[in-house]
């Protein structure tokens, strides 16, 4: 038997699954939670500023690769020949000369700014302005493979505020690293910024890389985006690398911290979403939702296809960035399960605060019934909010909480509640909540077809897909589409041992082990028709009250 190994980096954990390469059955596996971000270290939700400790990274790795392997047959180590990373995205941090993350340096090591700026911190929204400005008017518009709109959450601006708003990083700051690049870097020994094989999903989704205009944008333009950004260019890449390519083997160093071998063959790191619909057994025609805190959605589409075609407003269309020798087109929703949390949060307040210092009971009776409360807040709203008819009439939301990814990324617009009265429950809140992100949803859709790309067929991966029965048939019904549900519950971290089969030669492409290891579907949501043309009047309403709010009532 091999075995590869498949490792995903979420906003909250590392998920490490070992899965046998010739059927895909998985052996085992084991999640761990970044400790530093979990106590809220380094982040100011305020100021929209989200930032995670490169060693809550390292930690991570190390202990969720052995708990995993300690749940597995014996041997199954010395049988591990491949292994691959999936991350979230544009997750970037600054290194210095050597390839360190600053962060890692003594003199940075409580420094925000020299830390890996997640994918949902949006402290950069004035660079991501400037980048959009000048690229309006520069000869060549290098936002255009990325939706002709350029988004705070992507690296270019993320550097340029950092380097801007802190002076004390900018002499050792020599070059950058995205977190799914820099982790194949790590346990392969080759961190040295001209040594690091760069990822064509995150260079061409968010870095505004095309190999048709040499690579990354001109020194002449990053300069005048942020002087700030002189020299960056030509301390980082012109050449990318697809996933199925290797980029090294364990170090031996590696090897004995992880309890492998320096035979397992480590591949070219990419983000979660993209290897999340590969192991979702993604095809052309097929919209991939990856579903979590945020939504990621992927497609792949033939060059042919695709040829001539640029579709505005979405989040890139890459070559090679999913599947090697096809078009990967992404998009997304900026807040989903965060909009969900986020309301449990306010109906929480009272039970965290008021109960937690209440003196009618002892401090563990206290956190024990906040923790059940807070733990069946969620499935409580959902039960009651399916008793819910749907409504015209009905409350409605916009889901822009954390600002619009796409269409049109807009972190600067926000959410919205109306319709409510002396009558509005919890439940109906939440109902709207759920039909106010299932609208974003079908805006994505619609940006889709609008241009030409056609939509067979709708897969659900992700935790919510697997436990959420209202929020996925909410979705089937707004879209009038029926969604299939991936069966594995680690889809990400299963596609990334998908790639790292390819990248150890275990099979000779990437379709070939989506067809040996696929573990297809669990369910299927059928949308009621019937609901469907509610949803259609309401949708109406909520583009209406979207573009008012964004032009009118926040502008």
């Amino acid at each position: 038997m091999k075995y590869t190994i498949g490792l995903d980096y979420g906003s909250d954990s590392c998920r490490a699954v070992i899965i046998e390469a010739q059927s895909g059955k998985e052996i085992a596996s084991s999640v761990k939670y970044y400790k530093r971000w979990m106590k809220g270290q380094y982040c100011d939700p305020q100021a929209n500023q989200y930032r995670q400790h490169p060693l809550d990274y390292v930690e991570a790795l190390e202990e969720s690769v052995k708990e995993a392997l300690s749940k597995s047959p014996a041997g199954t180590a010395e049988a591990v020949v491949g292994m691959s990373f999936d991350t979230t995205g544009s997750t970037p941090a600054l290194i210095d000369k050597d390839g360190q993350i600053l962060a890692l340096r003594p003199e940075f090591a409580e420094n925000p700014n020299a830390m890996f700026i997640l994918w949902k911190d949006h402290t950069a929204i004035k660079e991501a302005a400037k980048i959009n400005e000048v690229a309006k008017r520069w000869p060549i518009d290098y936002t255009a493979y990325e939706g002709g709109i350029y988004s705070s959450e992507w690296v270019w601006a993320k550097i340029a505020h950092v380097l801007k708003a802190d002076k004390s990083i900018v002499n050792d700051a020599y070059s950058w690293v995205e977190h799914c690049d820099w982790m194949p870097a790590l346990i392969t020994g080759t961190t040295k910024p001209a040594d690091i094989v760069r990822g064509r999903c995150a260079a061409g989704h968010k870095a505004m890389w095309l190999k048709e205009w040499d690579g990354l944008p001109t020194e002449e333009f990053l300069v005048e985006v942020a002087p700030e950004l002189k020299g960056f260019r030509d301390r980082l890449f012109h050449e990318t690398y697809t996933s199925d390519v290797k980029v090294g083997n364990l170090t031996p160093e590696w090897a004995e911290r992880l309890g492998l071998t320096t035979n397992v063959a480590v591949g070219v790191g990419a983000f979660d979403c993209h290897m999340g619909a590969v192991g979702a057994e993604i095809e052309p025609k097929t919209f991939v939702r990856v579903i979590g805190t945020s939504t990621c959605d992927i497609m792949v589409a033939s060059y042919e296809d695709m040829h001539g075609k640029l579709v505005p407003g979405i989040c890139g269309q890459v070559d090679g960035s999913v599947i090697p020798g096809m078009i990967g087109l992404e998009a997304g929703q900026s807040g989903f399960g965060d909009i969900y949390a986020w309301f449990k949060s306010v109906l929480a307040w009272p039970l965290e605060k008021i109960l937690k210092e209440s003196a009618l009971v002892d401090q563990a009776t206290k956190d024990k019934l906040i923790e059940e409360a807070l733990d069946k807040m969620i499935p409580a709203l959902s039960k009651e909010a399916e008793r819910i008819p749907v409504s015209e009439s009905s409350v409605l939301a916009i889901d822009w909480m954390n600002g619009r990814r796409t269409p049109d990324a807009n972190q600067l617009v926000k959410g919205t509640i109306t319709g409510l009265n002396l009558a509005s429950s919890a439940p109906l809140i939440f109902k709207a909540l759920v039909e106010a992100t299932a609208f974003g949803s079908k805006a994505i859709v619609d940006r889709f077809l609008e241009n030409g790309i056609e939509i067979n067929s709708v897969i659900g991966i992700g935790g919510i897909s697997l436990k959420s029965p209202l929020v996925m048939q909410t979705l089937a019904d707004v879209l009038g589409m029926p969604i299939k549900v991936a069966k594995s519950e680690q889809a990400c971290a299963f596609g990334a041992a998908m790639f790292a089969s390819v990248a150890a030669g275990i099979h000779p492409d990437i379709k070939a082990a989506q067809k040996a290891m696929g573990q297809g579907f669990a369910f299927e949501y059928k949308p009621d028709m019937a609901k469907h043309e509610v949803y259609m009047k309401l949708y109406a309403k909520y583009q209406k009250l979207g573009k008012f709010t964004e032009t009118e009532l926040f502008n």
